[in-house]
């Protein structure tokens, strides 16, 4: 006999936004909600939430802004006492803006975007290490490694645009600069030219994956006037193995962030693998930020209850143990919500030599 789904009344419910479909990151979408399951299955064996299991909610993004705000009213309306996660920085800076609006409070997994909200508010926290600390760290990375002439294949996006303004602003007081490559106008094909005519030493890659990152890595890696350029691609496009299958070895060796420590503590290491077990694969910093963001609001569900303005009021009493180090939101400059400041920060390559394997080349 097949028990019967919990009832609305007797769980605690949880929005979760995450990209599972094109044109959304799948595979990042699959990696955080994997991460956030393994953290709800492990409350739920220990009590829940005052003796209620949580209960997520999983709506699809598939990185459109529009469709996660009518998920935001659709959670709302469901009970959802917080939401959760969402990968794609533009879309999640509609969910929070929407969900702020709504006095549903939102904890962000992923997303990086500095400007998560329009206006500051005490509803949104996030995981995630703002993009302006992420990118200057991936500009210093760049400045140690001798690059002082560097180029970004770019696309029209809040989030390149941003990024390509913080390396900029980053980088030319200390005698680099940045060149833009418009992708709108040039084919994967004419970045090579562009690259020779810039004589850039780097090129950054501010495009999505597959297209028309995975062409224009093939046609750089081919062009032998380029033997000696780095490609960079600090979103973290190549963390994920649907890069290594897109690419092999002319995926190697193309420096990104990636927002994990050194080494994991025990309980890291612990929910790593319980990660490769569920998701038949290494896990990626992802993932961990799935597990983490469930941590928390489990945390403060037991602390403060699960009414939605007593959750919001909780950001910055939390003091939680992550599988990537201990967790307390604060204010920070220039950023309208409560930040954990900050998530370890490594620039990591996949090996030349074994594409299997990560490198790390640089820590903040």
């Amino acid at each position: 006999m097949t028990t019967p789904p919990p009832s609305r009344e007797s769980t605690v419910r949880i929005g979760v936004l995450a990209p599972l479909t094109r044109p959304g990151w799948a595979e990042a979408g699959r990696h955080l909600v994997a991460g956030m399951e393994l953290a709800v299955r492990e409350v739920n064996d220990a009590g829940g939430i005052g003796g209620r299991p949580l209960e997520p909610l999983i709506r699809d993004t598939a990185a459109d802004p529009r469709r996660a705000e009518a998920a935001v009213d659709e959670l709302a309306h469901l009970g959802a006492v917080a939401l959760a996660g969402e990968y794609h920085s533009v879309v999640a800076r509609a969910a929070a803006t929407r969900a702020d609006a709504l006095g549903l409070p939102f904890l962000c997994s992923s997303a990086v975007l500095d400007a998560l909200t329009e206006q500051p508010t005490e509803r949104v926290a996030r995981l995630a290490p703002a993009q302006s600390h992420g990118w200057r760290i991936y500009a210093d990375f760049l400045l140690a490694a001798g690059h002082r002439r560097i180029a970004v294949a770019a696309e029209p996006s809040v989030y390149w645009a941003t990024g390509t303004r913080i390396l900029r602003d980053h980088l030319a007081p200390r005698g680099a600069t940045v060149a833009e490559l418009d992708m709108r106008a040039l084919t994967s094909a004419d970045v090579g030219d562009a690259l020779v005519e810039q004589r850039a030493t780097a090129l950054l890659l501010l495009v999505g994956h597959p297209e028309p990152a995975v062409p224009i890595v093939r046609s750089v890696r081919r062009d032998r006037r380029l033997a000696d350029l780095m490609i960079g691609a600090p979103a973290g496009q190549p963390e994920f193995a649907e890069w290594a299958a897109s690419l092999g070895a002319e995926g190697a060796g193309i420096p990104f962030l990636r927002y994990l420590p050194e080494q994991l503590g025990p309980l890291g290491v612990r929910v790593d693998r319980a990660l490769r077990e569920l998701l038949s694969a290494a896990p990626s910093f992802v993932a961990f930020e799935g597990y983490d963001t469930i941590t928390v609001l489990a945390d403060v569900l037991r602390s403060h209850g699960t009414d939605r303005a007593r959750v919001a009021d909780a950001w910055p009493h939390v003091a939680v143990e992550g599988t990537r180090g201990r967790i307390r939101f604060s204010r920070t400059p220039g950023i309208g919500v409560r930040q954990w400041t900050w998530a370890p920060v490594q620039v990591v390559d996949r090996d030349p030599a074994d594409p299997d394997r990560f490198r790390v080349l640089h820590t903040a």
